[in-house]
């Protein structure tokens, strides 16, 4: 405490500074939601909806049959289920159906993670000129 240099907003830049540099140094990790998926897909089609479930990062846990179709049951990032309809829909010509919920939070992979970090860190930048 200085009783020329202190004020209010000198101690919450200071306390701004300090958490911001702990922050770093604690090396965070982003999550993201992950929702459980169960897709209904005629069997003919399920190597093409598989392939495209693993292009968004899907875990596939399991198959199970329900009579001419198939239920693929997997953990998919929510962010990548972002027009998945559409895709679904395209893929199977309108034969397949998914419904997905809330699972859980998990661990963004780490390059994607610096990816999103550079991003911001450019968005910052160009906010303060």
């Amino acid at each position: 405490m200085h009783a020329v240099d202190s004020n209010d907003i000198a101690f919450k830049l200071a306390g701004m500074m300090a958490f911001k540099q702990a922050f770093v140094q604690a090396k965070p990790k982003l999550l993201e939601p992950l929702n459980n998926m169960e897709v209904l897909v005629p069997e003919e089609l399920m190597g093409e909806v598989m392939t495209d479930l693993q292009t968004r990062r899907s875990i596939i846990s399991g198959i199970e049959a329900k009579g001419q179709y198939q239920v693929i049951k997997a953990k998919t990032p929510l962010v990548e289920l972002d027009r998945y309809t559409n895709a679904l829909r395209s893929i199977t010509k309108g034969r397949a159906s998914f419904h997905s919920k809330f699972s859980e939070y998990a661990p963004v992979p780490h390059e994607l993670q610096e990816e999103l970090i550079t991003a911001y860190k450019n968005s910052e930048d160009k906010e303060l000129h």
